[in-house]
């Protein structure tokens, strides 16, 4: 299988080339990135386990999916077709807001993204893809901040970011 390229961007989200995607987590370069929360009716964020074979955060709970868009792959396009990937399944997606932030790993790799924030709706069950998620399951907004605070180390460094800095753009009611 031929491995993905990711967009490199500037910090004004500006494309500016091609890198494969694990050359880009080697060196930490900045690139496009996305993370989609999915809501249920009860307002519960539909939480995923990364699978365990990951080559980084293997285990860790997460946001309900996220990626890199292709080469002239809009936000909403990429996150449908991640959705349908790791999930099972594809919702209506939103642009909500986007962030910059750089994480290093205990294995060598560097995430540096330039995320946008995706925002959808589902009250069904994933059918998850067993190479990309291990688990599931929808947790209230409050029950996710006090896990949180007391098992920090469960959960994805991009998630905890966003769900600390952008809060107010991920508590959404219909």
């Amino acid at each position: 299988m031929i491995e993905e390229n990711v967009i490199l961007v500037n910090e004004n989200d500006e494309p500016i080339g091609l890198m494969p995607k694990l050359e880009a987590h080697e060196k930490g370069v900045l690139h496009r990135a996305f993370s989609v929360f999915v809501f249920n009716e009860k307002n519960e964020l539909m939480l995923q386990q990364r699978a365990l074979d990951k080559y980084h955060t293997p285990g860790l709970w997460t946001n309900t999916c996220c990626s890199h868009q292709r080469d002239g792959e809009s936000n909403i396009v990429a996150g449908r077709r991640r959705l349908q990937e790791e999930m099972g399944f594809v919702t209506a997606l939103e642009e909500t807001t986007s962030f910059v932030y750089k994480s290093p790993f205990e294995n060598g790799l560097t995430e540096h993204e330039y995320d946008h924030v995706l925002i959808g709706y589902y009250d069904g069950e994933p059918n998850i893809n067993p190479e990309e998620v291990a688990d599931w399951k929808w947790m209230s907004l409050n029950d996710i901040k006090a896990d949180i605070k007391l098992h920090p180390e469960l959960y994805t460094s991009w998630f905890k970011i966003i769900f600390d800095k952008f809060y107010e753009f991920i508590n959404v009611s219909k």
